[in-house]
């Protein structure tokens, strides 16, 4: 199945990056990633990715780290609602029987019934895009803060060099997790195992803004595609961040996803978090919906996971 999978992504260049077998490689630690497949006169129209993993008794299917998204993804020719609704359920019955199911949808499947007619619930998330082709139009759409303040004041205290490494991209990054109490939900093995990946397949770059003494404020972590660069990682030094040079590294990787790799699409990744939506929002960037579904099959997973989010707490 993964050999037919593996043709299907090499002939597919609009497949997005977090599809992709070698990516799904990278970041499937700790479990496996399988695929279902939907073919209509011998040829592959529909796929759905997923990643299984096992607690104890409970086999369950879960989304990887630093993964946006894994399926369904249908081929543009045949996602009219009847085609889309028939793939759609195909792929969903060929699923394996698990204690519970989450995974975030492509941004294509503006359709979830298949999914609800299966008893599954959803949740809509946002994330942010910004179209990058008019760059004349995107400095005109920053905020006013944005264009006249932030941005000028960081390009005075700091620089934008990409000759760092990615041991103190994460140390910078977990910076901002350590800042918020939050565990970083990725080791430092787990980055570099994709990184690696990610460099093999010329998909990514590194930024660092530094001042003068070398101190380093801000870090950013952009991967791409045919169709998009996706802003994946971020962080900032707390001590130093009243530079804006983390607004500056965004604005960079911004110019950089149409100057430099030509693409039309820059993904924020969104986020859910006041404070880093309105972010967003200053850049120009458009909300984009995208669907959270989950099916819980078994009552004792689901107590399991109560009391260890309540341990947490």
């Amino acid at each position: 199945m993964k050999e037919a999978y593996h043709q299907f992504c090499q002939e597919n260049e609009t497949l997005p990056i977090f599809f992709q077998d070698w990516y799904l490689d990278a970041v499937c630690r700790d479990g496996d990633w399988e695929v279902v497949m939907v073919k209509q006169a011998g040829k592959i129209v529909g796929v759905l990715p997923y990643f299984i993993k096992q607690k104890g008794p409970f086999k369950y299917i879960t989304m990887p780290p630093l993964t946006k998204m894994m399926g369904p993804f249908i081929l543009p020719a045949y996602r009219s609602e009847k085609s889309f609704i028939k793939i759609s359920t195909a792929l969903i019955e060929q699923l394996p029987k698990v204690a519970s199911h989450e995974q975030l949808l492509d941004y294509s499947i503006d359709n979830w019934l298949p999914f609800y007619w299966k008893g599954y619930q959803q949740t809509t998330r946002y994330s942010y895009l910004l179209a990058v082709s008019n760059m004349r139009q995107v400095f005109d759409n920053l905020s006013a803060d944005y264009k006249n303040n932030k941005i000028k004041k960081a390009q005075r205290l700091v620089r934008i060099v990409e000759n760092r490494s990615l041991e103190t991209l994460y140390q910078v990054n977990k910076m901002s997790f350590d800042r918020q109490k939050i565990a970083v939900p990725y080791d430092f093995a787990f980055l570099k195992q994709l990184d690696t990946a990610l460099a093999r397949h010329d998909a990514r770059t590194m930024f660092f803004a530094i001042d003068q003494s070398e101190q380093i404020h801000a870090v950013a972590y952009l991967i791409w595609d045919k169709k998009s660069a996706y802003y994946l990682l971020a962080g900032d030094d707390p001590n130093l961040r009243k530079s804006g040079a983390g607004i500056l590294l965004a604005w960079h990787t911004i110019k950089y996803t149409n100057e430099v790799l030509g693409l039309p699409m820059f993904d924020f990744q969104g986020s859910m978090l006041p404070s880093v939506e309105r972010v967003r929002r200053q850049f120009g960037a458009v909300r984009q919906p995208y669907f959270f579904i989950k099916k819980t099959n078994s009552r004792w997973f689901e107590l399991l996971g109560s009391l260890k989010r309540a341990w947490r707490i």
